[in-house]
């Protein structure tokens, strides 16, 4: 299995504050890694710094294998191109139609003539279950159709990876139940390797490949839900028992 990222001894500070302390994390292609951690530990920090739109103060972030804070602004753009993100507010423009909304990116990044955006944007709307809202804008749909259409946006160029910054946010059960669905249909069908930054403890284990734990500036683990959620190690165990109870049982432990 091959990394389409790593970040290897990233240190990141904010005046005195040491944010990053060494982060090391590998993320394998075509799979899906959650990020989790307390609040205000810079879990976020760790998709801006594989965005490139942040440098570490020392260490290095590696996208494809090519140290993306030392490589020119040109290169930088052709990796940004596989990239797609599902921002925690959406960031839809509340002046755009959903259609042109979900439609910018292929209107900024490439020379496709609008009959063929307009199949790529169906298709997309389509798959993402929001067709019939091509005309209506923002502040006219649901906070879970937001995120639907924010995730087909993010879809319509056809990204090797996509990041997910905290994708239910603000949501409740049903509607953040019904963007689990879309996300694990558009990635059995699309093949992206997911970095998904979330609180959603345990729901979000359902979807994860590997599950990261970053606590005090360090990654604690990367490793499978079912050993996450049996691990001996006293950070990872503390999680644990903080987002899910002492009495939880993995399924794992069920089946045993």
């Amino acid at each position: 299995m091959s990394a389409v990222i790593e970040l290897i001894d990233v240190r990141k500070s904010y005046g005195s504050q040491e944010v990053l302390k060494g982060v090391n994390l590998s993320i394998d292609e075509g799979k899906t890694t959650v990020i989790v951690g307390g609040s205000g530990q810079g879990k976020s920090q760790i998709i801006k710094h594989s965005l490139g739109l942040i440098s570490p103060d020392s260490g290095q972030v590696k996208v494809f294998g090519q140290d993306i804070n030392n490589i020119s602004k040109k290169d930088l753009r052709k990796i940004r191109m596989e990239f797609g993100v599902l921002f925690q507010n959406s960031a839809l423009f509340d002046s755009m139609t959903v259609y042109d909304n979900v439609a910018l990116p292929l209107r900024e990044r490439t020379k496709f003539p609008e009959s063929k955006i307009k199949g790529i944007v169906e298709e997309r709307l389509e798959l993402m279950d929001v067709v019939g809202s091509n005309d209506k804008y923002p502040a006219q749909i649901s906070g879970g159709m937001k995120k639907r259409v924010g995730l087909a946006r993010a879809l319509v160029l056809d990204p090797k990876i996509i990041f997910f910054d905290e994708p239910t946010t603000g949501l409740d059960v049903a509607k953040s139940n019904e963007i689990y669905r879309a996300f694990f249909r558009t990635q059995a069908q699309l093949k992206y390797t997911a970095v998904i930054v979330s609180h959603d403890v345990p729901k979000i284990f359902k979807l994860a490949d590997y599950v990261a734990l970053l606590y005090n500036g360090v990654m604690q683990s990367c490793i499978t839900p079912e050993e996450f959620q049996l691990s001996d190690d006293p950070a990872v165990k503390e999680f644990v028992e903080k987002t899910m109870g002492s009495l939880y049982s993995s399924e794992v432990e069920e089946i045993i």
